[in-house]
């Protein structure tokens, strides 16, 4: 089985809300030009998504790791 290169890195949360900030600050400044704009915004909202589902699933794993404690009591 072939590894992964750093271009192909799984996505990390953190890198995900770094590309958000990154979309912001170009929108903000107004670097992004209109042929640019749908697929910036694309982009942005496809991390959004991303960042919603790990905060999800990290809040499901959480909340049953304390469930499975508070039985052992």
């Amino acid at each position: 089985m072939a590894k992964k290169s750093d271009a192909a890195k799984e996505l990390t949360y953190a890198d995900a809300v770094a590309g958000i900030e990154e979309i912001l600050s170009r929108l903000r400044s107004e670097e992004i030009g209109v042929d640019e704009l749908a697929r910036e915004v694309t982009r942005a909202t496809e991390l959004i998504a991303f960042c919603k589902k790990r905060l999800y699933d990290t809040e499901a794993a959480v909340t049953t790791l304390l469930s499975a404690e508070d039985d052992k009591k």
